[in-house]
Order: C-alpha cells, then structure tokens, then sequence
C-alpha cells in the first residue's frame, strides 16, 4: 500500500470497510460462514474434515462452494483488468455493484453470490498481475501495521503504520454496520453496500490515467 498512488488510499479505505459490511452481512445469512474472509473458511473445511462425528457432508460441501466461488470472482475480477488496463477498476467495482445488487433483490437462493462479489473486489487494486492492496483479508493487514511499528520503533520511518490501521479500521467499522444493519433489513441491507460499489466506481473513474 505505501508503495502506490497515495490518491487510492481513501478508496481502498472505502473498500475495506464496503467489505467488513459484507461479511457482516454474510456471515448472518450463511449461518456462521465468511463471504470475504477465506482463511477462516478453510480453517472451518479442515476442522470439519477431521472431525470424527457430525454432519459433515453439508458444511464441506458449503464451504468448498464458498472457496470456490472466490476464486472464481479472483479469477473473473482479474481476467477484467486484464482485459481493460485502463477503466478495469471501474468495470470490476460496477460488476461487484450488480452481484450484490442481484443478492439484494434475488434473496436467499442467491447470498453465495456475496462471495464471488467479495473475489471481484480483490482485483480492484493490481500492480503487475499482483495484488498491491488487500481490501477483504485483514490478517495481512496487521502483520504490516506491526512491521511499520517495528520500522517507526527502530527510528526509520514515522506514519508507515498509519494507511494500514485505516484500513484496518475501515473493515472494522463496516463490519459493525452491517451487524446492525442486517437484523433490521436482511439481505436487503445490501441496497447501501451497492450504493457503496457505485460511489466507489465513480472514485475509481476519477482515478482512471489518461487515454
């Protein structure tokens, strides 16, 4: 994150918390499954996979479906800005737009589709084919906030910590919003979240290099 445009840190930062909102949302839905956050997917894949008794074959075959379906909307968001170098952005934040607009409407049958929305956002940010900044994992996120302290603690630098929390924080607030926003609406809480997608593709454009 230091090391790009510092006029993308506040999208970035919107993003994190659009995502947090999400997850907030999906995690109620799904009955205790992440829509952003993978890691915890698979560890809860593994866990079910190992364990001696229960109902496994329902909750492998879910949380194999919701991996899976982030990689695709990886794969999709990617194929997007490689296809389009200069308003990829634009077109991958209007796409997460639609998935969580057809959520909001389609209902229940159609929540796993948060995670591929999630998948899309990943490919907002690039550098080189790569991922340049993280807006649905956080444990990366952290590992570089106490990397920078480690920095601004050793005297080489002073605020590198400070993007990272704000991302950080983003998340965390958006992840509360959509705590609370979910038992009042349900997934129709997801209006504001493509709202969100919308204000951030305009950002993006605005951001877009010259033809």
């Amino acid at each position: 994150m230091i090391r790009s445009d510092r006029r993308s840190w506040p999208l970035a930062i919107w993003l994190a918390l659009l995502s947090g909102y999400v997850d907030a949302i999906g995690f109620q839905q799904l009955g205790g499954y992440f829509v952003s956050f993978m890691s915890g997917n698979g560890t809860m894949l593994a866990v079910r996979l190992a364990a001696p008794h229960g109902p496994l074959a329902g909750a492998v075959a879910i949380l194999a479906m919701l991996l899976a379906l982030f990689v695709v909307g990886v794969l999709v968001g990617t194929l997007i800005r490689l296809a389009l170098p200069r308003t990829g952005q634009v077109a991958v934040l209007v796409l997460v737009a639609l998935l969580l607009g057809g959520v909001a409407v389609l209902g229940d049958w159609a929540a796993p589709a948060m995670v591929l929305a999630m998948g899309v956002t990943n490919a907002t940010f690039e550098r080189d084919g790569e991922v340049s900044i993280g807006v649905t994992y956080m444990t990366g996120t952290l590992v570089k906030i106490g990397q920078h302290l480690a920095q601004t603690v050793a005297g080489r630098e002073r605020w590198g910590w400070l993007p990272y929390l704000m991302l950080w924080s983003g998340f965390l607030v958006g992840a509360g919003l959509g705590a609370l926003a979910f038992p009042l609406w349900g997934l129709a809480s997801l209006a504001a979240a493509v709202a969100g997608a919308l204000v951030a593709a305009g950002a993006a454009w605005r951001l877009c290099p010259a033809a």
